[in-house]
Formats: structure tokens, C-alpha cells, sequence
């Protein structure tokens, strides 16, 4: 059965370069539904997506999966920079962490899975290439944050999720060096971050292990390589291959 969607076309788009092959979610980080759908459908704003999800559930279509939208700006994944062209963007409303970052309502998020599901039926999107925006831009972005259910859409069969016990070892932070560092890097490089193994954790690293505990260690939200941080990254190495 097709999804009900409501038809809410935006300007804002152009020719892709290539079918998509990687699904980014985001959050809308504005006040109001409304208020960021006329922001997606500016002219002048520049920025767009394909769907936007309502709390309520409601599902707006704004760009055609065969155009580029304009959502992820400077991004890499898994090779891949600014992926705006073979990727497809969905804009969950939530007011984000500047105007009171909350948890994404049931029917919102029951929406968002199907929707998912809807376009891993047109297109060859595997699971590691399931992410937010905070994942391909983490030095800039936050979204869809911490309070994302993750889990709950891997448990429907979208994205990758990985619960272990933690690894031995210290904490890795900012301002660290060595050869450990220089693991934790290539590790997250493999995964899909753009993070160069250097041996040196710095502010770049720093935010890329930010991002990675907010898709996959919500609990924990720091930006130091604590075990269990460490423990997940593996294992989510052996899962996605």
C-alpha cells in the first residue's frame, strides 16, 4: 500500500549525480512544523529535503527521490563527499538542541520507519549507510541527536545497532597520542567517518566520537573513546563488514 503523503513541492533542487545510496535524517532545529516547511520551501533559503516528517505523523513530500535535494551541505560518508548527491534527506520535526531538543513523538516516529522502509524499496540503500547528519557533517551538526531511536529503527530492519560490554582500557580523550588513537581512527574511518588516522585526538576526532555517541552510545555523549564507545565501534566494524 502506498504511504499517504501530502504534496508540498520545494524550488529548491537540481540534477543528481548519482542514484541514491545513502538515507540521511535529520532534525528540523526550528520552533515549529510549519515554520521549517517554509523554510524548505524558500527560494532564497537554499535548502530543501525530500520528505519532512510531522509530529503527528503527517509525511510531506518536497523533492522527487530523482532530484538532489539540498539537506546534508559539506558531508562525507564511507568515501563519499557532499553526498547531497546520491543521498536522500527526511527532516523529522523536532525544535533540536537551541530551542528545546525533546523526545520524538510515537507516531512520528512510527511514520519515519515506514517512510524508510517505503524508499529502501526503490533503491539498493544498505544499513551502514543509514545515518544522520551529525554522522556526514560532525563537526557542524548535532542531528537527529541523542534522543533518535536509533534502536527502534534497527529493530525494524533499518540501520545498524550493537549493544556489547565494554572494552578494557582507559579512557581515550582529547589531547592523547599514540598508537591507540591512531586505531580508534582508522576504525572510525572504516565505519564511514571522514577522520584520517593522524595518532593525535583532536577537536576533529573529538567531534567525530561525539557523533558516533549520539547514533550509537546515547547515554554517553562526551567525546572521549570510553570502552563501551570503543567496544561498539568493533562491533559495529564486524557487523557492517
Amino acid at each position: 500500500m502506498a504511504m499517504n503523503l501530502i504534496e508540498a513541492p520545494s524550488p529548491n533542487f537540481d540534477v543528481r549525480t548519482a542514484p541514491p545510496s545513502i538515507l540521511v535524517l535529520h532534525y528540523t532545529g526550528m520552533k515549529t512544523g510549519p515554520e521549517a516547511l517554509d523554510r524548505l520551501r524558500d527560494p532564497e533559503a537554499k535548502v530543501s529535503s525530500h520528505y519532512m516528517v510531522e509530529e503527528d505523523g503527517r509525511v510531506f513530500s518536497l523533492v522527487a527521490e530523482e532530484r538532489r535535494a539540498w539537506h546534508a551541505g559539506v558531508s562525507y560518508w564511507r568515501g563519499r563527499r557532499n553526498i547531497n548527491g546520491d543521498s536522500i534527506g527526511i527532516e523529522i520535526v523536532n525544535p533540536g538542541h537551541e530551542f528545546g531538543y525533546r523526545p520524538f513523538p510515537e507516531a512520528q516516529i512510527a511514520a519515519v520507519i515506514e517512510l524508510v522502509g517505503d524508499i529502501r524499496g526503490r533503491w539498493m540503500i544498505e544499513d551502514r549507510d543509514i545515518v544522520g547528519h551529525a554522522d556526514v557533517a560532525p563537526a557542524r551538526k548535532e542531528d537527529p541527536g541523542e534522543l533518535f531511536p536509533w534502536k527502534r529503527l534497527a529493530e525494524a530492519g533499518h540501520g545498524l545497532w550493537v549493544e556489547t560490554d565494554a572494552a578494557p582500557g582507559a579512557p581515550i580523550g582529547e589531547g592523547e597520542e599514540g598508537a591507540a588513537v591512531f586505531a580508534l581512527q582508522a576504525g572510525f574511518t572504516r565505519l564511514g567517518y571522514d577522520l584520517p588516522p593522524s595518532g593525535k585526538f583532536d577537536a576533529d576526532t573529538a567531534a567525530v566520537v561525539r557523533a558516533f555517541q549520539r547514533h550509537w552510545r546515547q547515554e554517553k555523549v562526551d567525546g572521549i573513546a570510553d570502552g563501551e564507545t570503543r567496544a561498539r565501534l568493533i562491533a559495529l566494524l564486524r557487523l557492517g563488514g
